[in-house]
């Protein structure tokens, strides 16, 4: 049996798989009342995502789409990190999909000289507050976001990552 994981971007090709595992984790996991109709992005994922300068990525995990992690670019140097979510048989250490997938867009960020990534979430994903902690990421107020940053409506907490060299 094949344990390799495999990070790789995804086009809109992926549309209906990954809308499958993000709303299946944020409506039946989570029960938070999020409808696609909020998250158009995940329709186009090629134009609200690579046009802007960002990219899509899927973690495949003996060939299922096993994780997500979005980078919308904004301004000359920024990025926000949009969509990141693991299947919940994936998730933890032992596979390092959630980490693999925070690395692969880190890297992807200082090869395309973006500095500053920042991120939008729910109180009700506490592991992933604790999971961008451990990864160098802070709380910032709302009112602290660049003018530009893409805010989803439902998101309640900010977090912010200065990159340097």
């Amino acid at each position: 049996m094949n344990t390799d994981t495999i990070i790789e971007p995804l086009n809109n090709d992926y549309c209906d798989q990954i809308i499958d595992i993000i709303l299946s984790i944020q409506q039946i996991e989570f029960k938070l009342p999020i409808t696609i109709q909020q998250q158009p992005d995940l329709l186009d994922i090629e134009t609200n995502y690579h046009q802007t300068g960002g990219n899509f990525w899927g973690a495949k995990h003996d060939g299922l789409l096993a994780g997500t992690i979005g980078l919308i670019a904004f301004d000359n140097h920024g990025g926000a990190i949009r969509k990141m979510f693991v299947r919940k048989e994936y998730r933890g250490k032992e596979l390092g999909i959630a980490q693999s997938l925070l690395d692969t867009l880190i890297n992807y960020c200082r090869q395309n000289n973006i500095t500053d990534i920042y991120l939008g979430t729910v109180d009700a994903l506490k592991a992933a507050h604790r999971f961008y902690e451990r990864n160098g990421f802070t709380r910032l107020p709302k009112a602290e976001l660049p003018e530009s940053f893409p805010v989803m409506n439902t998101d309640t907490l900010f977090y912010s990552l200065h990159l340097t060299n």
